[in-house]
């Protein structure tokens, strides 16, 4: 009852001051300034019958609940407001089966289309997996089971690098490979960027999950006499599969979104193209940041439809990488 009549109080003199008293606006200020009222109110409310102990438990409970309703309203809200904006191209079946090679940005969504994106995300992605998960899990490996100075120094790096701008990579590789080395703009030079980002980031998580495996696994290993090596290959890793499929996670969620390294080393082009090697090839978050900013209506509309595309993949990577990640048992 003291929740309603809180809830009730707060949201009639939220409302008065914003209409009749203060010449303020904005629906984001009205909830905010509703809830510190409601907190007022609920915490006033709850005085007058409970000590103050329940009061501050009350009210800490109301942040408590606040953050993850806020912050799975403003997920929910960003999903929402993208599908809506890229319905109209959404619901076009071309749209996932074409390219966009001589289709102007004003044409119609029933041409064209982001199946040259999508390839190009995919491939990209996938080459940057295959070098940076190997390289992640030796150096978290080198780093919870070798120890030492050197696993010390290594690990500074890997945190150094966690902070990495992903500009700075993209520059690095563009630096190093399209200009110092003469290499064309392309797929794998976008893979490559991706996964100078991706490495620390899968390393970093991979070290954490291989620490907290219990050193009783270890002892009883090398107690039955396996090596350091088998120990790792053999008990570690198994018992680690979870968590390490959550720095992959970390990593794939961080590499798919990133544009900004992809704007230098990748090129953008409106054809389909398999060979990362030759010809610059697009990416749907390359693809988004194109259509977005071109100023047309129906190119933006298409921007916002490769972003929905976007998310569906992460969320079937997700999905996949929580199958493989089941827990077995170590034998």
């Amino acid at each position: 009852m003291t929740l309603v009549a809180a809830g009730f109080a707060s949201l009639a003199t939220t409302w008065l001051l914003y209409t009749q008293i203060l010449p303020v606006e904005g629906k984001i200020g009205f909830v905010v300034s509703w809830f510190a009222v409601f907190v007022l109110y609920y915490a006033g409310l709850t005085a007058l019958t409970r000590p103050w102990t329940v009061v501050a438990d009350r009210v800490a409970t109301c942040f408590v609940v606040a953050a993850p309703t806020l912050v799975g309203a403003a997920l929910l809200c960003t999903v929402i407001v993208t599908v809506a904006k890229g319905l109209p191209a959404l619901v076009h079946w071309n749209f996932y089966t074409t390219d966009m090679a001589g289709v102007r940005p004003s044409d119609p969504f029933s041409s064209g289309g982001i199946l040259h994106a999508i390839v190009g995300t995919l491939i990209e992605v996938a080459i940057a997996v295959a070098i940076a998960l190997p390289l992640g899990v030796t150096a978290a490996v080198y780093m919870s089971e070798v120890g030492g100075r050197g696993a010390r120094f290594v690990r500074t790096i890997i945190e150094a690098m966690t902070a990495l701008p992903s500009i700075v990579a993209g520059l690095f590789i563009y630096s190093a490979l399209i200009v110092g080395l003469g290499l064309p703009s392309s797929g794998l030079a976008a893979a490559l960027a991706l996964a100078v980002m991706g490495l620390p980031i899968m390393a970093r998580a991979s070290d954490v999950v291989l620490r907290v495996v219990p050193g009783g696994l270890r002892e009883a290993s090398y107690a039955l006499g396996a090596g350091r090596l088998q120990t790792v290959w053999k008990v570690v890793l198994p018992t680690a599969r979870p968590g390490l499929a959550t720095a992959l996670i970390l990593g794939i969620a961080r590499m798919v979104g990133e544009t900004s390294p992809l704007i230098l080393t990748s090129g953008a082009s409106t054809f389909l193209n398999t060979d990362p090697t030759t010809n610059p090839m697009n990416s749907l978050p390359l693809f988004i940041y194109n259509a977005v900013a071109s100023g047309q209506p129906a190119f933006e509309q298409r921007g916002y439809a490769a972003a929905t595309v976007l998310l569906l993949i992460v969320l079937i990577l997700f999905v996949f990488a929580r199958l493989v990640a089941r827990r077995r048992p170590v034998r």
